[in-house]
């Protein structure tokens, strides 16, 4: 049961982990947690506030590493159906407009009136989804070199471009990233996001696209583990290893080199044990649990951060007074809904 359709388990059981997370947050569940005990735990699924790694820290790039996977599979669905590259491009340049526009009419929602912020994951997703789509036709050595030469690139930047008030690479609010975002949005993010992570971060959905092409590929399933877990762990060790020598600190906030390599290296690893769980030894029997999220990520996510956040978890509070308890209310309704969408097989694309 490797394939289904042209599709893999594992990657809708994935997505859908990761959107519940996402969800859970949303719903104030980590923040309630914390609020009635703060501990080391709980803290992992807060971003760690500069230098360093957290659980929650690797959830974006799961978000657009996974991307990168799925736009592969579709891809190569729509070369057997006879649908060229150069049409198809249109359709991925169309889709990444939507999402740049959904992305940035999220912060006009967040703040209540018209602003523009290039900060959120759909806006990025947006631009990392043009780059990668670039290259999904070439070999893998071309798709891995690229994915290095861009968080090369980055680290460059940030090392050689020093203004006035901006000349400090791996300090926040310092470094170029921020200068970056003076230029591009008149204003700088509070909590040290950067705009110009599109270009660190497209390795992620690049490297994802090499996933899909792998995982798609004749080779033997096992062998297909092996690989996934061998580039995982040498992207742990490269990265670590940059962060120990000073080369190039893990800082998820402006997604340097070292991070990008951590990041990627985790991923493929969860990526890697939910194959061979999931795709090769077929336990399957609670998958249908994220995988009804999984299918509807976009509708889950654009519905959670508006209705969700500004209407649902208010009213649940109302009627479930315990703050713990009206969070996972909230979470349960909102999986229940794409359950819900799931039974009656209906399904938001753009």
């Amino acid at each position: 049961m490797e394939k289904q359709s042209g599709r893999l388990l594992s990657l809708d059981v994935m997505r859908g982990l990761i959107m519940i997370l996402l969800a859970a947050e949303s719903c104030r569940v980590y923040e309630s947690v914390r609020e009635l005990h703060e501990n080391g735990i709980i803290n992992q699924f807060f971003h760690h506030p500069w230098h360093g790694l957290r659980f929650w820290d690797l959830v974006q790039p799961a978000f657009m590493l996974m991307a990168g996977t799925a736009m592969y599979i579709s891809y190569e669905s729509k070369l057997k159906k006879g649908v060229s590259w150069r049409k198809n491009f249109r359709h991925i340049a169309i889709r990444s407009v939507k999402l740049f526009l959904l992305g940035t009419g999220l912060h006009c929602i967040y703040s209540g009136k018209l602003v523009w912020e290039l900060w959120n994951v759909l806006t990025q997703l947006s631009v990392t989804s043009i780059i990668a789509y670039l290259v999904i036709g070439r070999s893998y050595t071309v798709q891995i070199i690229t994915g290095f030469a861009l968080i090369l690139l980055n680290d460059i930047l940030y090392r050689s471009i020093l203004m006035p008030g901006f000349d400090q690479p791996f300090v926040e609010y310092h470094n170029f990233g921020a200068y970056m975002d003076t230029l591009l949005m008149g204003k700088i993010n509070p909590d040290g996001w950067v705009a110009i992570n599109i270009i660190p971060t497209a390795a992620h959905t690049i490297w994802g696209v090499t996933a899909g092409k792998w995982l798609m590929s004749v080779a033997d399933s096992n062998r297909k583990t092996y690989t996934l877990i061998i580039a995982g762990v040498l992207l742990l060790f490269a990265g670590f290893a940059a962060d120990i020598s000073g080369l190039s600190p893990v800082i998820k906030r402006i997604s340097t080199a070292g991070f990008v390599l951590v990041s990627a290296g985790w991923v493929l690893l969860i990526m890697a044990f939910l194959y061979w769980w999931t795709d090769i030894k077929g336990h399957t029997r609670y998958t249908w649990i994220p995988v009804v999220v999984g299918t509807n990520a976009i509708f889950i996510y654009m519905f959670f951060e508006t209705l969700g956040a500004q209407w649902l978890n208010g009213v649940v509070g109302i009627f479930v007074p315990v703050h713990v308890i009206a969070a996972l209310v909230t979470l349960f309704l909102e999986w229940y809904l794409c359950y819900w969408l799931y039974q009656r097989k209906i399904f938001f694309k753009l």
